[in-house]
């Protein structure tokens, strides 16, 4: 019964000596990581308001309150009487191991680096990578978040995307289009020419240096195929795309010209 004295007495008397620091701990814990979360948010604004490149703006502030509620941790265990070289130790062992299990996510990390770094694009272009295509809505440090054109979220790996082909469609202001027309053998080639020439020319969205290409691509099975190549300006290619298609087969159907199709004749021979 002694013992079990001595043993309550002593964990009364540990409780008065460690509940005090650990209270305290929990405290400067709570108010630290409400800091550092006020902090990050400000930092955020700060960056906007000073116009740096919204590509930074995520990753800055993701590593500021990595590291910032690291040496909180740190403060923290020093207090409740961890040794601080011993603790760092620790998490350095620690850190080696994870590192070691994780070494995709460090692959990640790197790559997110060299993303920042050498910036083969920004938030907000229109890439296509990976077999995805989509404007860039973040570059976080692990990933790259895309949103496609059918406002579907594509997450790719920042590893992925530095270890392959990145096709950039925002970075030159003008865009070439090419459009490929098929015309009937039997239709005057002279007047398609001049007809399409004249569309081009009459559309304000095409930039007429360069001038407009307009040429025989080849002469297919059932058709005379002409190229229609003109350049625009990148917020301009796909409503050009469509518009262009619709007004050509307007235009040919009002001045006669068939755009043909593949057929195919069926001959049927009778045996006697």
């Amino acid at each position: 019964m002694d013992k079990l004295d001595q043993y309550q007495e002593g964990l009364i008397q540990l409780l008065f000596d460690y509940a005090p620091k650990l209270v305290a701990a929990i405290v400067i814990l709570i108010i630290g990581f409400y800091l550092i979360g006020f902090f990050t948010r400000s930092l955020k604004k700060l960056m906007k308001k000073r116009d740096v490149d919204p590509t930074l703006i995520p990753f800055l502030s993701n590593i500021f309150n990595v590291v910032l509620k690291a040496m909180v941790l740190i403060s923290v265990a020093s207090m409740v009487g961890i040794q601080t070289t011993s603790f760092v130790a620790v998490i350095g062992a620690a850190g080696l191991a994870i590192g070691l299990a994780m070494q995709g996510s460090l692959s990640n990390f790197a790559g997110g680096v060299l993303i920042i770094m050498f910036r083969p694009y920004r938030v907000g272009d229109f890439v296509e990578m990976q077999g995805q295509a989509g404007t860039v809505n973040a570059i976080q440090i692990l990933y790259t978040v895309l949103k496609s054109p059918d406002n579907k979220t594509i997450v790719i790996p920042n590893s992925a995307v530095m270890g392959g082909t990145i096709t950039n469609y925002s970075v030159e202001d003008n865009r070439r289009l090419d459009l490929v027309f098929g015309v009937s053998y039997s239709d005057d080639i002279k007047k398609v020419k001049e007809l399409l020439t004249q569309m081009a020319m009459d559309d304000e969205r095409v930039i007429k240096d360069p001038a407009p290409f307009i040429a025989i691509k080849e002469m297919a099975d059932s058709s005379v195929n002409f190229l229609f190549r003109v350049w625009v300006k990148k917020e301009d290619y796909w409503p050009m795309t469509f518009d262009m298609q619709e007004r050509v087969k307007s235009t040919f159907d009002k001045e006669g010209i068939s755009i043909p199709f593949p057929q195919r004749d069926v001959h049927l021979f009778q045996q006697k």
